[in-house]
């Protein structure tokens, strides 16, 4: 007997194989069969129901769908039939539903996901509490860099001070904190460590801002780990690490630590490590004092002090302040009123320390400017523990010091500047330099500063203009004082004429009439190359090299001593240019070696040319106005120079192992050049005289161990005379450069026909020619004049007698007055 038993309310019929409307039987009258599933509901006293019970003689229901059966009822139920089967009216298993592929694979890929990142986060765990953090006191063993003479065993000095104070965050004014914030990370109390979110926006703001300043995407607290406990290498590892840092860091320590910490061990610039040390480097003041301009100042600062350093980019740091009080103004740390009203602060002057005293501040300054030139980062130079070698050679150096004290004028020495500098040939190391008297009192290096014009020592690159140009040492020029040479009035030095003289003689007495006449038939434009090319930097005060006149071989231009060193050091060296340098080796603190010198060398004079030029700069020393340096007591070449007004005097000479440049001049207290004239006792200054002292006392001391080293003797042909005419045949307008001038013969000349009166038959003489010429006293008759030119031993010709005994007397004689530039 089929039981037939309502549809629950509110339930409705599954069937896999039917649709809905299928199980509804009421108006059918189709049998079904009963659900075994279904079970009556535990109330038995809901209405309209019938159930089956034991009364009535049923045996008790049995669920065969598991514990949730109980609720469900035929095909009521939600889900599907327990223990996966179906219906009696179907029978059998129901078929599983296939599964997407693209499900499968993106539920891999999720679980691979899940499972790399789970991974990465263990293991970032793991080396998160592995990384030990220093603690700030750590920070205050930091290494300076030491700077050594060049033998790597004397220590010059040290690069760093490590002026640090310490302040607590409480004693930092808030406006001084917020405009450090708004100059390296507004962001701060945001982010916790690292900030995604400012990498991005600065790497944006960086593409597509052209603004001056370029945006960083490291945090304070990354900055604060790198600087604290990293090196300033810029590397994926050391990036790793400092985020590492930053993490850690922000797990163990407050904001307001990190912040203390960071401010008071960032470096300022001027030795100058902590904020508190920063205001009273640039101000004077404690930090409780800084004014918000100030405090402006000194953020700013903090991004770059090598850059911003306000002794030497003034308007950088004025545009940097400005963008930190827009940063404040931005973040509503200071009110409009406020940000109006801002001035830029003044900043006090540098004060230096007593351990730049002496020459030592020089040598340290000059090393410290090349380290950052070779690409060597300020924090690094200054916290690195770096090693460096310097070129400078103890003896030399002390050397120098001593002939200064020693052979130095004595009186009248008030705004005297005397200046030294000493390069090796061929490899262009500084060995010796003396910038003035006492770093502490003036930072002025008279070795470097390019003020003093050089006078007559620019003429040897005119006379290698010459000789390039096939111009000899035995060519004439024209000597006398004074004289106008293309419009410009020239004098001597004492207005002293010389007449026709060689230019070998031209440079041996630095006669500015002939060397200005020969630059002029040589052409200015290759004396100034050939300076140029010798070692004197064109951008030289006074070159002028686009507005070139004669007066360049008289030295109007104003190098610095160690150019004029290097200069005379290419002719030392054959005609080979080296490139200065102050540095031979940097060492890191593991002692592994950064950099090494290689000297960078040029040829940029022929041997013989450079040769020949020695020579006759050799000349100047052993007969001429360098006369002074013979007491070196060996073989030595320079050359003198003396200014108008004497306002400097110089000597430049060299050896084969040491070219030198010794300089004086003269400032009054507004630091304008004036006459020399008294200083040591003397009327006149002149390059021969405290110059050339003070050269040859140097050279003395820093070659005392060298062997003597003799120059190469000069070229074959160089000292030969040149073949010039005697007489100026009618087809010459002119003489052949550099020959004396000859004498013209006439278009229209003697009848060829008339026989040469010969003076020894009378009856061709003259009633006035009858007797000989007697002596003013009736001795023996005076020689007759030579008709010919003759030529001299050294082979120089002299003046023909054909020019009459006035052109003689002016040609080959000098005046009698006493020898100088």
């Amino acid at each position: 007997m089929i039981n037939r038993r309502p549809t629950q309310r509110g339930t409705r019929a599954r069937s896999s194989s039917r649709p809905r409307s299928a199980s509804r039987s009421s108006s059918s009258g189709q049998r079904r069969s009963a659900d075994p599933r279904s079970v009556p509901p535990k109330n038995p006293s809901t209405p309209g129901r019938r159930f089956r019970t034991h009364e009535s003689g049923g045996s008790p229901p049995r669920s065969r769908g598991g514990r949730n059966s109980g609720n469900r009822s035929g095909n009521g139920g939600r889900g599907r039939p327990p223990n996966g089967r179906r219906s009696s009216e179907t029978g059998g298993r129901p078929p599983r539903p296939r599964r997407s592929p693209l499900k499968v694979f993106l539920w891999g890929v999720v679980a691979f996901l899940a499972l790399t990142t789970t991974a990465a986060v263990v293991a970032f765990s793991v080396v998160l509490a592995r990384t030990e953090v220093p603690t700030p006191n750590d920070l205050a063993t930091t290494e300076a860099t030491v700077v050594y003479y060049a033998g790597g065993k004397h220590e010059i000095g040290r690069l760093s001070d490590a002026n640090r104070r310490a302040s607590d965050l409480e004693q930092i004014p808030l406006h001084v904190q917020e405009a450090v914030l708004a100059a390296e990370d507004r962001g701060f109390y945001d982010h916790g460590g690292i900030s995604p979110i400012s990498i991005a926006r600065a790497a944006v703001n960086n593409v597509f801002d052209s603004g001056p300043w370029m945006q960083g995407g490291s945090t304070i607290t990354q900055q604060y780990a790198k600087n604290a406990f990293l090196t300033q290498e810029r590397t994926w590892k050391r990036k790793i690490k400092e985020a590492l840092l930053a993490f850690k860091l922000e797990t163990l320590v407050s904001k307001e630590q990190i912040l203390e910490d960071y401010l008071n061990i960032a470096f300022f610039g001027r030795d100058a490590y902590g904020i508190e040390a920063a205001a009273m480097a640039y101000f004077n003041k404690p930090i409780q004092n800084v004014t918000v301009s100030e405090g402006a100042v000194l953020a700013a600062i903090m991004n770059n002090p090598g850059r911003l350093n306000p002794d030497e980019n003034m308007s950088t740091l004025r545009g940097r302040w400005q963008y930190v009080l827009d940063g404040m103004l931005g973040q509503g740390w200071i009110t409009e009123t406020e940000y109006h009203s801002a001035q830029f602060p003044e900043i006090a002057q540098r004060q230096a320390g007593n351990r730049l005293g002496g020459q030592t501040g020089h040598l340290l300054n000059a090393v410290h400017q090349e380290l950052l030139a070779l690409g060597v980062d300020e924090t690094e130079i200054q916290r690195g523990g770096l090693t460096v070698v310097s070129t400078f050679s103890r003896k030399a150096q002390r050397s120098a010091e001593r002939a200064v004290r020693k052979l130095g004028p004595e009186s009248r020495t008030k705004g005297v500047r005397i200046g030294l500098a000493s390069v090796r040939p061929g490899t262009g190391e500084v060995v010796a330099m003396y910038g003035g008297k006492d770093f502490i009192d003036d930072q002025i290096n008279n070795a470097t500063r390019q003020f003093a014009q050089a006078g007559s020592t620019f003429k040897p690159f005119a006379l290698a203009a010459a000789l390039e140009n096939e111009v000899p040492l035995k060519s004439y020029w024209q000597g006398d004082s004074p004289a106008k040479i293309k419009g410009y009035e020239l004098t001597n030095y004492d207005d002293e004429s010389y007449g026709e003289i060689t230019l070998l003689e031209a440079t041996r007495e630095s006669v500015n009439t002939a060397y200005v006449a020969m630059e002029d038939a040589v052409g200015v434009d290759r004396v100034a190359d050939a300076a140029v090319r010798a070692g004197i930097p064109k951008r030289t005060p006074g070159m002028n090299l686009k507005n070139l006149d004669l007066t360049f071989v008289l030295g109007t231009a104003s190098p610095s001593a160690v150019d004029m060193a290097n200069a005379y050091a290419t002719f030392a060296a054959r005609g080979e240019r080296a490139k200065t340098t102050f540095v031979r080796r940097i060492i890191d603190n593991n002692g592994e070696v950064l950099y090494k010198h290689e000297p960078s060398t040029k040829r940029v004079f022929s041997k013989d040319v450079a040769d020949t030029v020695t020579y006759a700069l050799t000349d100047v020393v052993s007969r001429g106005t360098g006369a002074t340096a013979r007491d070196l007591g060996r073989p030595s070449a320079g050359k003198t120079g003396t200014t108008d007004m004497n306002k400097s005097a110089w000597f430049v000479g060299f050896t084969p192992q040491l070219a030198t440049a010794v300089f004086m001049t003269k400032e009054n207290k507004k630091g304008i050049p004036v006459s020399l004239s008294g200083t040591g006792g003397r009327e006149t200054v002149t390059g021969g005289s405290f110059p050339a002292s003070i050269w040859t006392g140097f050279m003395k001391g820093a070659l005392k161990k060298p062997d003597v080293a003799e120059f190469p003797d000069p070229p074959k042909g160089s000292l030969k005379g040149m073949d010039c005419p005697e007489i100026l045949p009618p087809d010459l307008e002119e003489a052949p450069l550099g020959c004396p001038t000859p004498e013209v013969i006439e278009e229209f000349g003697p009848d060829p026909g008339l026989e040469e009166a010969n003076p020894e038959d009378p009856e061709q003489l003259g009633p006035d020619q009858g007797e000989p010429n007697q002596g003013e006293s009736g001795g023996e008759p005076a020689d007759p004049a030579p008709a010919e030119q003759s030529a001299n031993q050294d082979g120089t010709v002299t003046a023909s007698a054909e020019f009459g005994a006035e052109e003689n007397a002016r040609t080959s004689g000098k005046k009698n007055k006493k020898k100088s530039e």
